[in-house]
């Protein structure tokens, strides 16, 4: 039987680093000696709650990570609780709170922090587009659900093309691909339109032949080119 989906390898070569857990935060240190700006991943969904392995530890929430880290910068990610569409103002507080956990380690440069979202976990990122934190220097979306399917009880918080409206001068890189799932496609240029009528900071990244999924699920140059200028992208703002 072959691995699911979700459990295929990451599309960038990737090296093998400690991974320090601190309860439903991972962190990937790099080889430095003074405190590291820090990339945070926020895992997709929803998923059940019994998925074993969890989101953070599959290969592409750890790939971005780890490549991060191998860059001289710190990776981390976060565990958060989104299990079902109600689940977002619990998935949102984890989010919050890892986050803190992760500003407060003494390897990182809590001044200097890129929010990194995917999937349906890209509607978390609404909270931190309304008020931008100082520290905040770059919000990242790949493959994002920007607004909830038909029938799912999400709260307009949750809004990403709403939120958009507070983010000023922060950096958002979104990579979309062009074989998107059509509805989840429709959120995305509904976002793109608000952020571009706001003359939002926003940085595309087309994958024309691109999967949701793509950075797992196609391993082509194509999809390579486009996880490494995001990843370059990114941690330009963080340097």
């Amino acid at each position: 039987m072959s691995d699911p989906d979700y459990l295929h390898p990451f599309v960038l070569p990737v090296d093998d680093r400690p991974i320090e857990r601190h309860g439903p935060v991972e962190l990937y240190p790099p080889d430095a000696a003074e405190p590291r700006p820090a990339v945070v991943i926020v895992h997709g969904g929803p998923s059940p709650e019994a998925l074993r392995p969890r989101p953070r530890e599959w290969p592409v929430y750890r790939g971005y990570p780890l490549v991060a880290a191998a860059r001289g910068f710190v990776g981390a990610a976060i565990d958060h609780r989104l299990y079902d569409p109600a689940g977002y103002p619990l998935a949102a507080a984890d989010v919050a709170a890892g986050i803190e956990v992760i500003r407060a380690d003494p390897r990182v440069d809590g001044d200097r922090v890129a929010l990194w979202f995917f999937s349906g976990g890209a509607m978390l990122m609404a909270d931190w587009l309304r008020t931008p934190p100082p520290w905040l220097r770059c919000v990242a979306a790949t493959y994002p659900l920007m607004a909830p399917f038909p029938g799912w009880p999400v709260d307009p918080r949750f809004l990403p093309a709403e939120a958009v409206a507070g983010a000023g001068a922060l950096p958002i890189v979104l990579s979309r691909p062009g074989l998107e799932d059509p509805a989840i496609a429709a959120t995305v240029d509904t976002f793109v339109a608000a952020a571009t009528a706001r003359a939002a900071r926003l940085e595309i990244i087309d994958v024309p032949d691109g999967r949701h999924g793509f950075d797992h699920l196609d391993h082509t140059d194509q999809s390579r080119a486009a996880v490494e200028r995001a990843l370059t992208l990114v941690l330009a703002e963080l340097s």
